[in-house]
């Protein structure tokens, strides 16, 4: 008998990705799949649904219409059209309807807007099941867009029978993006305020702290993150309430695709290289230095930056301590887009030092992978990162990450101290510039041994983070939750 998995989420690579939750919810469900066959340890059915966004309709991905089913609100009802399409051997279920189907982009500015749409995305994956006359045992919820869901089984009674029981298991992407602002769909909708002494009052009709109250399981996507949400500093406020739900919160580490990312296969690369060949990686950094105009050298350092401008990512720290070092030798290319003040930083840094430094403001995924593949240190000075897979791709590629001591950083790098042993990178613990300044100098001086910084590489190109290990945790979560 198989286990059934709704599985919910805003966004899944190849249809539609925004940012980090595209890229779990478009290879989580088929890897749990793949594995569960693999191993057979037991038959899952998981089913990947989301909305039917106007950005994925742009893409014209052939799809089967199989009809319509109602939604309840508090008064009357509203009209869900439901597309299937496939992504690899799971079915994908596309949502569409009048709060859905609008041209607006995957996540409105319009708190209002959003609220409606998934509001009712959440509800309408619920009444899904009756449609399909499939019996579901555990939904699976990503984020806040789809914690309504879960609140929904939790509160409601006039819930299908197919959904009705089942068990349910939310990831917590990312704590601060809670939903605020969207009460009014909640109400017209039907789902009242939570009156839980354990909520605060301000969090009564926020869909992700409604979500995490009723949610069987919660899994924050790292080990150290699940534990950063319990303190202050990374709780948003939520600390004492989550404290409650400590039984239930663990940490899953998010997988990387080890398929896209593989510089012995990248196309994108110059030169191709493995654990055999890392000698020849030095042809991809020859080949970046010379197309930007930097002085063509070995033994400089080459130091990258590849992320969204946003102030959560902590590029300020890395932009005012490389000033700190100036007097070192080093080279750096920063390629990212986002918030305008971040970027003219960013611009008036390359302006600063025009022998050594590069700002390419935009989205760039060709020269991402190039830039992966040829520098020599990845800086990623987050101040606060749940999971990250830049660091994952970094040491894949043989590019050491300088990385924050925060969420999934601390689980994914194995930091150096004073000896390489299985070291793999180099951690700073104070959002400050003269602390990322102190371990860029460090890492610099481990550079400068070449036997020493093969055997860094070395460390972090062998690193497995694959979806399978995130796959079988999620399988072992399942099977204890049915056991119950």
């Amino acid at each position: 008998m198989s286990l059934n998995i709704l599985f919910l989420a805003a966004e899944a690579e190849p249809f539609i990705k925004i940012g980090g939750l595209g890229d779990v919810a478009g290879a989580l469900p088929e890897a749990i799949h793949r594995i569960a066959e693999q191993t057979n340890t037991q038959d899952i059915d998981v089913r990947l649904v989301l909305p039917y966004h106007y950005a994925i309709k742009q893409k014209h991905i052939e799809t089967e219409f199989l009809g319509t089913f109602s939604v309840p609100r508090k008064t009357g009802v509203e009209e869900c059209q439901v597309y299937q399409s496939n992504l690899a051997s799971i079915p994908v279920y596309l949502l569409d309807g009048n709060p859905i189907n609008q041209q607006s982009p995957v996540y409105s500015p319009d708190p209002i807007h959003d609220g409606y749409k998934f509001v009712f995305f959440s509800l309408a994956a619920l009444w899904l099941s009756s449609f399909l006359n499939w019996q579901v045992d555990i939904v699976h919820g990503n984020d806040w867009h789809t914690a309504t869901a879960i609140y929904a089984l939790g509160k409601l009674d006039n819930l299908p029978a197919s959904v009705r029981s089942a068990k349910t298991v939310h990831t917590l992407h990312n704590l601060p993006y809670m939903g605020f602002g969207v009460q009014q769909a909640l109400t017209d909708y039907g789902l009242p305020p939570e009156t839980h002494p354990t909520l605060p009052e301000w969090a009564r009709q926020t869909p992700l702290p409604m979500g995490l109250l009723y949610a069987d399981r919660i899994v924050a996507v790292s080990p150290h993150y699940a534990e950063e949400i319990l303190t202050p500093e990374f709780g948003c406020g939520l600390v004492d309430f989550l404290e409650t739900r400590k039984p239930v919160i663990s940490g899953i580490l998010n997988g990387l695709d080890t398929y896209t990312w593989d510089p012995r296969h990248d196309p994108a690369l110059t030169q191709t290289y493995g654990l055999e060949t890392l000698d020849q990686r030095s042809n991809n950094k020859t080949a970046l230095q010379e197309y930007f105009g930097l002085m063509v050298n070995e033994d400089i350092p080459l130091l990258t930056l590849v992320s969204r401008m946003d102030p959560q990512k902590g590029i300020d720290l890395a932009l005012h301590g490389l000033r700190y070092c100036d007097d070192k030798p080093w080279q750096a290319i920063i390629l990212g887009t986002g918030d305008p003040r971040i970027e003219d930083m960013a611009r008036e840094l390359a302006t600063e030092y025009p022998e050594r430094i590069r700002a390419v403001l935009k989205f760039d995924n060709q020269l991402a992978h190039q830039l992966y593949a040829s520098a020599d240190l990845f800086m990623m000075p987050s101040r606060y990162e749940p999971c990250g897979l830049s660091q994952m791709i970094a040491m894949r590629y043989g590019c050491v990450p300088i990385a924050r001591d925060t969420g999934g950083l601390v689980d994914t790098i194995e930091h150096i101290s004073y000896s390489v042993n299985g070291g793999t990178g180099f951690l700073f613990d104070k959002p400050y510039p003269s602390a990322f300044a102190r371990i860029l100098t460090r890492a610099l001086r481990f550079f400068k041994n070449k036997k020493a910084w093969h055997k860094i590489q070395m460390n972090g190109m062998e690193k497995d983070f694959s979806w399978e290990n995130s796959a079988l945790k999620y399988i072992s979560i399942y099977q204890d939750l049915m056991a119950e």
